[in-house]
């Protein structure tokens, strides 16, 4: 069974601050009143006994201790921002594996937790975004890629690997030979929207023909990085979904866009140590 991390988060915010709220309005009151008609009786009230009288019921203490870690976490991670860590090579040059990311959940629109229903517009996503969604096919899989079609685009992508968005070409620059790869794979710059980024691309023929694909309104066509090794919109093929919608990423499955890398960590964990010299903004 998958771990739904958001919907336990939810479920322990709700169960902590109900044992607060109801320490608040019962117990905490009976307490209280205990101690003051100890101490209007008593002849020589015995401290021992007001610290009994005074003692939260253990369950009540938890409650009250974690629900305010909690809240703020809750607060944070569903409507300002969460970290990611990068599990595969798909967006090299950009993002490594190891890379821990974080994600802003409120750039594309405020979300409710759990159900993901919009409820704030604010602005959708720009071509060129490096943007976390729900995986079309799994919907319980985060993914991590580069906008390349908007809604209305017509995306082409041709079988020497170069990009075309409504007929026209993306601009691109060979930067030379990816190091250590013996001439089998090279680093462009590529401009998509008005921030450029790297990509890297495998030097050898590509076997599949030129396609195209008008993305839907609504949707998003997403691209990784590393194009030759990303599993993106080009190859998602589910038959549950409509022909006209494969490949195309929703907008209620989107989760938010990248914009820092504030550690990496690559494996194995045990033989290497965290470093922050990757640190800086996703572009």
């Amino acid at each position: 069974m998958a771990f739904d991390f958001p919907l336990i988060l939810v479920i322990a915010v709700f169960l902590t601050g109900f044992l607060a709220l109801l320490d608040w309005v019962y117990f905490a009151p009976r307490r209280r009143a205990a101690i003051a008609q100890y101490e209007q009786e008593a002849v020589a009230p015995n401290e021992q006994v007001r610290q009994r009288l005074e003692r939260e019921p253990l369950l009540i203490e938890y409650g009250k201790s974690f629900f305010p870690v909690l809240a703020v976490v809750f607060v944070l991670r569903s409507f300002i921002v969460e970290p990611f860590q990068i599990p595969s090579g798909s967006m090299i040059p950009t993002l490594e594996v190891g890379d821990f990311i974080l994600v802003n959940k409120f750039s594309y629109g405020v979300r409710l937790p759990v159900i993901d229903k919009k409820i704030i517009e604010v602005s959708d996503p720009k071509r060129g975004d490096v943007m976390v969604f729900k995986y079309p096919e799994d919907t319980r899989i985060n993914y991590i890629k580069r906008v390349v079609g908007l809604p209305g685009d017509v995306i082409t992508y041709t079988a020497d690997k170069r990009i075309l968005v409504n007929g026209v070409v993306v601009p691109e620059r060979f930067l030379g030979e990816e190091p250590g790869s013996l001439g089998s794979a090279g680093l462009y710059t590529e401009l998509l929207g008005e921030q450029e980024h790297f990509t890297r691309k495998e030097q050898r023929r590509r076997i599949e023909p030129t396609r195209e694909w008008h993305v839907p309104a609504g949707h998003y066509f997403m691209m990784g990085d590393n194009r030759d090794n990303s599993k993106d919109s080009r190859y998602w093929d589910d038959p549950s979904i409509p022909y006209e919608l494969q490949g195309m990423v929703p907008d209620e499955y989107i989760v938010g866009k990248a914009f820092a890398i504030w550690l990496t960590w690559a494996g194995p964990k045990f033989n290497t140590l965290p470093s922050f010299s990757r640190v800086g903004l996703i572009h």
